[in-house]
C-alpha cells in the first residue's frame, strides 16, 4: 500500500499497521464499497511482510466489519464500510452498529439527585438543580467494554420514567427532545482498574484502562452533558488523525 513503510520495531505489530494502512485506503477513497483487494501476493510484496502476518490484517479487517471474504476470489471491501472514518461525535450505539456490533447495557443507576457544587459548576447550572445520573456497563456482542457514567440536567428530557436504558440510546433522547449536542472536550488518560471496576468489566484488578471523561457542549459552548466511560484497555481502540493546517497537501514533515 501507498504510504510510509511498515515498523518491523514500531510500537504496533506489523499486522496491525499492515491493517491500518488498508484502512487508509479505504479512508482514501482508494478502495471503495464493495471493491476487491489486490491479489494477496502483491499485498504482502508491497507492504514487505508475510502471508501468514497478511492473512492476520486481513482476517482482523473481516472481525472489525470492514472486509468480507470470498473463498477463492479474494477479499472485499463490505458494502457496509463508510468511505471514510471522521472524527464525529458519535454514541456508543452508533459506534457499534457502525461496526456491525450489537450494542447492549447494564443499568446500574438511573436516577434523579440534586446537582452538588461540583456538578453545577461543571453544567452551569444552579446548585441543587435536579440532575439525572446514568451510570451502565456496556457491552459490544454481549462482551463488556466500558462503564459509562454520565449526568445531564434533567430539564432537558423531563419524562425518563419509562426508558428502558438496557438498549435506549441516551444521545438518541437527547438528539430526539432538540438538545444541540455540537461538540466534546475530551481528555484520556490510563488508569489501573480498581475492584468494583475490574468486577463489572470482569478484568483483573489493576489491569490497565482507558478513562475518558467528557464535557459535551451545543454550538454556542453551553455544557450540556457530563461523562466518564471508563474502558478495558484490550477491547477498545481509539483512531484519530492530526493535521497541520496551512501545509501544503501530500507534504512530508521534516
Amino acid at each position: 500500500m501507498e504510504g510510509s513503510p511498515l515498523q518491523s520495531d514500531g510500537p504496533e505489530p506489523l499486522w496491525r499497521q499492515a491493517a491500518d494502512a488498508i484502512l487508509q485506503e479505504i479512508a482514501a477513497g482508494k478502495l471503495a464499497s464493495g471493491a476487491r483487494l489486490p491479489a494477496e501476493r502483491d499485498l504482502f510484496t508491497r507492504m514487505s511482510i508475510s502471508r501468514v502476518t497478511l492473512r492476520r490484517a486481513l482476517q482482523s479487517l473481516v472481525d472489525e466489519g470492514v472486509l468480507t471474504p470470498s473463498h477463492g476470489r479474494g477479499w472485499y471491501v463490505s458494502a457496509k464500510v463508510p468511505k471514510e472514518f471522521p472524527n464525529t461525535l458519535e454514541s456508543f450505539s452508533e459506534t457499534a452498529r457502525r461496526l456491525g456490533l450489537t450494542p447492549s447495557s447494564d443499568v446500574l443507576r438511573a436516577e434523579e439527585a440534586p446537582a452538588s457544587l461540583d456538578e453545577a459548576e461543571e453544567l452551569s447550572i444552579a446548585p441543587g438543580a435536579t440532575l439525572f445520573h446514568l451510570e451502565r456497563i456496556r457491552r459490544l456482542d454481549q462482551v463488556p467494554v466500558a462503564v459509562d457514567t454520565s449526568f445531564f440536567a434533567l430539564a432537558l428530557v423531563p419524562d425518563l420514567s419509562r426508558v428502558d436504558f438496557r438498549t435506549a440510546s441516551l444521545f438518541g433522547l437527547l438528539i430526539d427532545a432538540g438538545v444541540d449536542l455540537a461538540r466534546a472536550e475530551t481528555t484520556i488518560e490510563a488508569r489501573g482498574a480498581d475492584p468494583i471496576l475490574a468486577r463489572h468489566l470482569d478484568i483483573d484488578v489493576g489491569k490497565s484502562t482507558l478513562v475518558m471523561r467528557q464535557l459535551i457542549v451545543d454550538a454556542a459552548g453551553r455544557p450540556l452533558l457530563s461523562s466518564t466511560i471508563r474502558y478495558a484497555g484490550d477491547r477498545y481502540r481509539l483512531r484519530t488523525s492530526f493535521s497541520r493546517t496551512g501545509r501544503s497537501a501530500g507534504r512530508n514533515p521534516g
